[in-house]
């Protein structure tokens, strides 16, 4: 039976790698698909790893009906044994039971990728829905990690170098820095006491653990 499946982490966690390399893997077994992506930093219409991979994608605006572009597809005759969708988190969630109706009623795969909650520690809509729908969810294994070493577990939005917890939940930036708009992962301690890796080296905060008295 057809499945649909998340796979969720923090940034630089390796989602669109693997999106990439689940595509990759169905294209080398002569399986045909379709790929979506949504506000992807590289631009439009593309899927974009941080290691330097990319492959073109469907832009998936906020009105698009991802269920009646499939069927149309399939009405076209094109075959579609699976589909993958970077950046779900910015789908809605009119769009993700969409997704699970691809899944139900026409017998394909599909494999989400996506951050789950924002800068401000509040789940995505689309990946809440996600959570709620999916057959399975499951973290990615690699790691993110924190300025101080610990494992990474909160997306922190940066303006001009310092962290912000308001604004608009969508705001496309990356983790480069030097950006007016940035994002950095944190660890849930550092990002609750909004300590960046800047931060940290202005205030010379050490990253050893506190010696017992």
């Amino acid at each position: 039976m057809a499945e649909l499946i998340y796979y969720c982490g923090t940034m630089d966690s390796g989602k669109s790698t693997l999106a990439l390399q689940t595509a990759h893997n169905h294209q080398s077994r002569g399986r045909t698909g379709l790929i979506f992506t949504s506000q992807d930093r590289a631009g439009s219409g593309v899927i974009s790893s941080r290691l330097g991979l990319q492959s073109p994608a469907i832009e998936v605006s906020i009105e698009m009906d991802l269920h009646k572009y499939v069927v149309d597809k399939l009405s076209q005759g094109s075959r579609i044994d699976y589909i993958i969708c970077d950046e779900a988190q910015f789908y809605n969630p009119v769009q993700i039971e969409q997704l699970a109706k691809i899944v139900d009623g026409l017998g394909i795969d599909v494999f989400a990728f996506g951050i789950l909650s924002d800068f401000r520690t509040k789940l995505f809509p689309g990946s809440a829905r996600l959570v709620e729908l999916a057959d399975r969810v499951n973290t990615l294994q690699v790691e993110a990690l924190c300025w101080c070493g610990s494992r990474a577990t909160h997306n922190a939005r940066t303006v001009d170098g310092t962290m912000v917890t308001q604004g608009e939940q969508v705001v496309v930036g990356d983790v480069a820095p030097g950006q007016e708009v940035a994002y950095e992962v944190l660890c849930r301690r550092h990002h609750m006491r909004e300590v960046t890796a800047r931060s940290s080296k202005a205030a010379h905060i050490s990253t050893d653990p506190l010696p017992f008295t």
